[in-house]
């Protein structure tokens, strides 16, 4: 299926003190690793959610900014799902160090022609590795205009909608999705 993809990587990364998307993992920034992960899907198009601030020149990918200052992920999606081409968009967080392109596949193989998917991972939404469609912009736009900015409520109305399929994830794969967030989170050396 053609979708373009987007890896999220503006964030303020407060909780965790540092960028968290510059963060080493197995001798390569998370930021990296995760355009590596959506470059084994073959993409039409990779872009970067990033900081106005930061130089990405080293990852060859385009950069886009949000538009709406300071308004977290929805921001960077909005924005991604106006630059892409394809009528699909793999939206990824930087940090989400557990998760495998087997997985990302999976999701895709279950979306449908102008219709993407949002994993739930424990009956909670995972907005963060999903696949939605073009068409959902409008919907970001507007929550944003309006100073909704949870990315849960965008992945929500987008189902009803019906822009987005939910769907359950084994707990087996449960731990794809783990993020990091503080430096708790962090794999300690040699583990």
């Amino acid at each position: 299926m053609n979708f373009s993809a987007v890896i999220l990587a503006g964030g303020q990364s407060r909780r965790m003190g540092c960028d968290k998307a510059w963060l080493p993992l197995d001798g390569q920034p998370l930021l990296a690793r995760q355009i590596a992960l959506a470059r084994e899907l073959a993409p039409t198009e990779l872009f970067i959610s990033g900081r106005a601030d930061t130089d990405y020149t080293s990852l060859g990918c385009p950069v886009l900014t949000d538009e709406f200052a300071d308004a977290g992920p929805l921001a960077g999606i909005a924005a991604s799902l106006a630059a892409a081409s394809a009528p699909l968009v793999l939206v990824l967080a930087v940090d989400m160090p557990d998760m495998t392109s087997a997985m990302l596949r999976r999701l895709l193989e279950r979306c449908a022609a102008g219709v993407g998917l949002v994993p739930r991972v424990n009956r909670r939404v995972e907005p963060l590795a999903a696949f939605y469609p073009k068409a959902a912009a409008l919907l970001a736009v507007d929550l944003l205009k309006r100073q909704l900015r949870a990315v849960r409520t965008f992945a929500e109305q987008c189902s009803h909608a019906g822009l987005v399929a939910l769907h359950d994830v084994e707990e087996a794969d449960w731990k794809c999705f783990a993020n990091l967030n503080s430096p708790i989170d962090l794999p300690l050396p040699g583990v």
